[in-house]
């Protein structure tokens, strides 16, 4: 019989879970969202009880559609929305406090006291990470410190700390797993990049028992086997995991350095493969574990992330009503041949890298009389792009070298006008797969290949498959004159 792998992508606001036949066939997939919850302003948190249940949902029902025998299941792989922390009960699994989201800002203050304290070289020079409220660490000891008891029960053993991967292994092993692997790790602030291990001098700046802490593994090995998952017989190797954007990049088949992907979703995040040493950057953008598979040495990435992407044009139909659906954008853009001189600078929560502006906001600039809702949804396309190119400039400052490939997925790359504007604005070639899941696609490689679905990457290599490609045409000058424009516009923001 056909073998399959099931890989579950738990996002920021919806569980999906796809399966996939040793061909690289998609037999089912199924998505259930679940409830985002803001305390307070800047706070953002996720009941871990509602994320497992999307969990549960998901799978059933994707099980359900696909009608495969279940005992055909090799395995399965996990990838989710990375700094987003739990903390749990060892005994019963009930968590101390809800998840806080990787979107959270609740730990601003401490962030800026650590770099009053001058400690921020030595937090990006061990993890590649800048200190920001983006990150587990900080996430952690808020917890630690604000729930009754916690920090005591911590450092006697009883309570467990993960992001989702760690937190979604524990439960589907049926507790008997409590493991991360090094891409999720890098995200945390208390893992060294040099060293592959808990580094033991910032667990104790950040007052995080090392008791709390999982175990550390690679990103393609057995865990662990399913125990009491609904819908699921007990024994399923569950065997890769991978933080949401390093599972896109191995599921874009980006394996040689210099390889480059951006996910267009809610943000965008870009990635390029740096081969098996960390480059430090100097440009703002941050030093990350792509993966590790079996005993071969850790792969590198850079990543830059624009936190507004998918989220601006959805500013436009909700905030603005410009359009019912998302999908709308493309064919209210293309009424009008450009923006007409109207820039837009998406930094509705502020600007990531290479600017690290928390404080900037949006700004539209360029309006006259004649500005229409379609230049405003066409320089909304732009703005995304325009974001891209200052991180994919970075990005190949740091490296000294132009990046050697630009692969695009998310939701958003659907969008054929602004890959289009894309291509022309790196004056790249910009290629899309026919899978732009790669996420979930990553994940279920990952898994696969430690369950002997597939034997080696070359196997994922050749199963990807272009769906277009979108070829640079815009002249120098016209190109110039956009990027004048913008950057004008970004010093405002």
């Amino acid at each position: 019989m056909a073998k399959h792998v099931l890989s579950i992508d738990q996002g920021t606001t919806g569980t999906t879970v796809m399966i996939l036949d040793e061909n690289v066939r998609v037999v089912s997939r199924v998505t259930r969202e679940f409830e985002q919850i803001y305390p307070r302003p800047g706070w953002v948190e996720h009941d871990p009880e509602a994320i497992w249940g999307s969990v549960t949902g998901a799978l059933e029902e994707a099980l359900a559609r696909a009608s495969l025998d279940r005992s055909t299941i090799a395995g399965i792989g996990i990838t989710n929305q990375r700094e987003t922390s739990v903390i749990w009960e060892r005994r019963g699994g009930a968590a101390v406090h809800n998840a806080i989201v990787w979107q959270d800002r609740r730990t601003a203050d401490l962030c800026q006291k650590m770099k009053a304290d001058e400690l921020e070289g030595l937090f990006r020079e061990r993890t590649g990470l800048v200190l920001d409220p983006y990150f587990s660490g900080t996430k952690v000891r808020w917890m630690l410190d604000n729930v009754d008891g916690a920090r005591a029960r911590a450092e006697r053993g009883e309570l467990a700390f993960g992001t989702i991967d760690s937190y979604l292994i524990w439960r589907l092993t049926g507790g008997a797993a409590h493991v991360t692997d090094p891409s999720n790790a890098s995200r945390t602030l208390l893992f060294n990049l040099h060293t592959q291990q808990w580094d033991e001098e910032l667990l104790q700046l950040l007052q995080v028992p090392r008791r709390l802490l999982p175990d550390l593994r690679g990103s393609s090995e057995i865990y662990g086997t399913t125990s009491g998952v609904p819908g699921l017989p007990d024994g399923i190797p569950v065997a890769g995991a991978a933080g949401d954007q390093q599972a896109a990049l191995f599921g874009q088949a980006c394996f040689a350095p210099g390889d480059t992907k951006c996910t267009y979703g809610t943000g965008a995040f870009l990635l390029v493969n740096t081969g098996e040493r960390p480059v430090e950057s100097r440009s703002g953008l941050l030093t990350t574990v792509a993966w590790r598979i079996g005993d071969q040495p850790a792969v590198y990435a850079l990543e830059g992330s624009a936190f507004v992407a998918g989220a601006a044009v959805q500013w436009l139909r909700d905030g603005l009503g410009l359009f019912g659906k998302a999908s709308e954008v493309e064919a209210l853009a293309r009424q009008v041949p450009d923006s007409g001189g109207v820039v837009f600078v998406p930094a509705l929560v502020g600007l990531g890298a290479p600017h690290w502006r928390p404080d900037a906001r949006g700004v539209i600039t360029g309006i006259t009389r004649g500005t229409t809702a379609a230049h405003l949804a066409r320089a909304t396309l732009d703005g995304i792009a325009l974001q891209i190119h200052d991180l994919s400039h970075a990005m190949s400052r740091d490296m000294d070298q132009p990046l050697a490939s630009f692969k695009v997925d998310g939701g958003a790359s659907a969008n054929n006008l602004l890959m289009q504007f894309q291509a022309d604005i790196l004056e790249l070639p910009i290629v899309r797969p026919k899978v732009i899941e790669t996420t979930a696609l990553g994940s279920a490689f990952l898994a696969g290949l430690a369950t002997g679905v597939w034997k080696e990457p070359r196997d994922i290599l050749q199963s990807w498959a272009i769906d277009r490609t979108f070829e640079p045409s815009m002249s120098p000058n016209k190109r110039q004159a956009y990027l004048t424009r913008w950057a004008g516009a970004v010093r405002i923001a």
